[in-house]
């Protein structure tokens, strides 16, 4: 009797997951958390337009999805102001990510990303055997000159730049990312992930060009629209290469309440504009509750904060570990010096009271 005979790549990559998710924890503490802050979702959640049109969707949920996801495509077209044939959509940024670099990807092309940046874009790379070149964080932010710098060194099929960028919260201008597209080395496309970029300054959106192939960009209704458990997710771009994906997606991959719900919670203006408000207040309790206790909150475009706890990173997962065993869950950045730093998400007032008081006594312990 034989067993399943796997390829050489599956055979050469270990058995892992980019993120151990805060479900697996609880199972291992044998307790929920008090306050889940460590997952970067929108705790303020999604409009009640897009609750009503999910329930409403379920009813007829025996039903497959619409294939094509025509009516969210056309509402999204709209909404950016170019054809359903530059748009995508797919299960949340994570899917498109998979399928990008399905599209353009083989064994032994070279792929640009940041040293500490995105886990699960790796992932995808290290899946279908590209091989991953990274460029260190400059001042806490990505550094996209010296990322298309080293695309041309390596020759680059795809480079990996998130504005808002996760995990530090960092952004550029829009215009400041248009102004390096010539650096784009000959026979690369820039991945352009803008998962965070509802809860941004005015003006951090790139005006690319929709007929410019070399861009590719990415968008969620995870964050600002709060539903990262519906997983939904679209990119834009080119129109050829958008088409592209057709030929590899999987077409029945988006459930019919995830795309009632996205189409209605687009519709919602008032619903994000109070959640922008709300990430926007949240964030200066974090900030302010960082400098109570004597550590810096860095500046964030996005509905996360890293706090910066003054020391290397054994300490900060020190202050993590310490909160996870009070209940309250957080992340850090894996690599240094960012690993100086824990990361959580905003949240309402009572889940950040509870960090607030988790945090005193960790930091007490710590000394």
């Amino acid at each position: 009797m034989t067993g399943p005979r796997f390829t050489k790549l599956a055979q050469s990559l270990p058995a892992t997951v980019p993120f151990v998710g805060p479900e697996a924890q609880e199972r291992a503490m044998s307790r929920p958390f008090a306050a889940r802050l460590g997952a970067n979702e929108n705790i303020f959640g999604p409009s009640p337009k897009a609750i009503a049109a999910m329930e409403q969707a379920a009813s007829d949920i025996w039903m497959y999805a619409d294939p094509e996801s025509h009516e969210l495509r056309t509402a999204l077209a709209d909404f950016h102001g170019v054809t359903p044939q530059n748009i995508v959509v797919g299960e949340g940024i994570d899917g498109l990510l998979g399928y990008l670099v399905r599209l353009l990807i083989e064994q032994g092309d070279t792929v640009v990303t940041s040293d500490g940046a995105y886990p699960t874009f790796n992932y995808h790379v290290a899946g279908f055997g590209g091989v991953l070149h990274k460029v260190p964080y400059r001042d806490d932010a990505e550094d996209l000159p010296a990322l298309l710098a080293k695309a041309a060194e390596v020759d680059a099929k795809l480079v990996y730049f998130a504005n808002p960028d996760n995990p530090m919260g960092s952004w550029f201008t829009g215009e400041d990312i248009v102004a390096h597209l010539d650096m784009i080395p000959e026979g690369c496309v820039l991945l352009l992930d803008e998962a965070y970029i509802e809860l941004a300054p005015e003006g951090a959106a790139a005006p690319v060009d929709i007929n410019d192939p070399r861009v590719i960009r990415m968008r969620t209704f995870s964050k600002g629209y709060g539903m990262a458990g519906a997983r939904i997710g679209y990119a834009l771009g080119e129109t050829g290469f958008i088409r592209a994906f057709e030929k590899i997606r999987n077409h029945f991959g988006l459930n019919r309440a995830a795309q009632a719900g996205a189409l209605a919670a687009l519709q919602d203006a008032g619903w994000l504009a109070s959640t922008q408000a709300n990430v926007a207040e949240a964030r200066d309790t974090i900030t302010g509750i960082a400098e109570k206790h004597g550590l810096k909150a860095l500046p964030s475009a996005t509905n996360f904060v890293a706090i910066d706890c003054g020391r290397d990173g054994a300490f900060a997962k020190a202050v993590l570990d310490g909160l996870v065993a009070r209940g309250v869950f957080v992340r850090m950045p894996f690599v240094a010096p960012q690993n100086r730093c824990i990361r959580l998400s905003c949240g309402p007032a009572d889940a950040l009271a509870l960090f607030d008081a988790a945090l005193k006594d960790v930091l007490a312990e710590l000394g």
